[in-house]
């Protein structure tokens, strides 16, 4: 059982309804399914429960979204930051607070590895400039290569195109992690964390591919 977060949007729509909603892109369930694992959704609720819905999951995965808050790792917003999303910001630090003491597996996507990387002390580059898929809404693709010795090299041994939209990337990393991949101008693609069971963040979206072999890992991990 894989717990994914979500976010909540005031005004969606569907059918006749219009009201306030938990959100998830249906590629990321449908990775965890395809990858052989069952997928439950995880809305923003109060941090100080992430430890008992933890503890009733078998591995979490932190979605993409907005922008982490820059006062999350010390710094003051840049003008191209998003709005902050603190609701969010709060409950996502607190899933993974909880991932993390109880040695579950990790799997942070795009904003989730941003966020996983300022939970551990880390911090990020605000904005991009002629980074692929820079443009909101916009998808692009590029070349990630995987750092040779790390558990992605092991999954994916050689230079592999991923789908990416993101504007902002790892800075410092945060305390014991690795980065794992690269793109071709340098920017940290995917991290992995040492001493846990399996504990790793990806920038790009895998749910937007077919590729699944770091999600069936990341399952497998997860599997009791």
């Amino acid at each position: 059982m894989i717990g994914i977060s979500t976010y909540l949007e005031g005004s969606a729509a569907w059918g006749q309804w219009r009201m306030e909603a938990a959100l998830l892109p249906v590629g990321y369930p449908s990775l965890v399914r395809r990858a052989g694992g069952l997928a439950a959704m995880l809305p923003p609720g109060d941090p100080a429960t992430a430890p008992e819905v933890v503890a009733r999951l078998d591995g979490v995965v932190i979605a993409g979204g907005p922008d982490v808050e820059p006062a999350r790792y010390g710094a003051r917003p840049h003008p191209r930051t998003g709005p902050p999303a603190r609701e969010r910001d709060a409950w996502e630090l607190a899933l993974i607070d909880a991932a993390l003491d109880a040695d579950k597996p990790l799997l942070g996507i795009c904003r989730g590895m941003q966020l996983l990387n300022v939970a551990l002390g880390g911090s990020l580059v605000q904005h991009m400039e002629g980074h692929v898929g820079e443009v909101a809404g916009e998808f692009g693709a590029h070349t990630v290569t995987p750092l040779p010795g790390t558990r992605y090299a092991s999954l994916v041994p050689g230079e592999f195109g991923v789908p990416s939209q993101h504007h902002q990337s790892v800075d410092r990393l945060g305390a014991g992690l690795t980065a794992s991949a690269f793109a071709a101008d340098g920017t940290v693609e995917a991290v992995e964390l040492a001493g846990k069971r399996w504990v790793a963040g990806v920038q790009w979206h895998p749910e937007m591919a077919d590729d699944t072999r770091v999600m069936a890992d990341f399952v497998r991990a997860a599997t009791p």
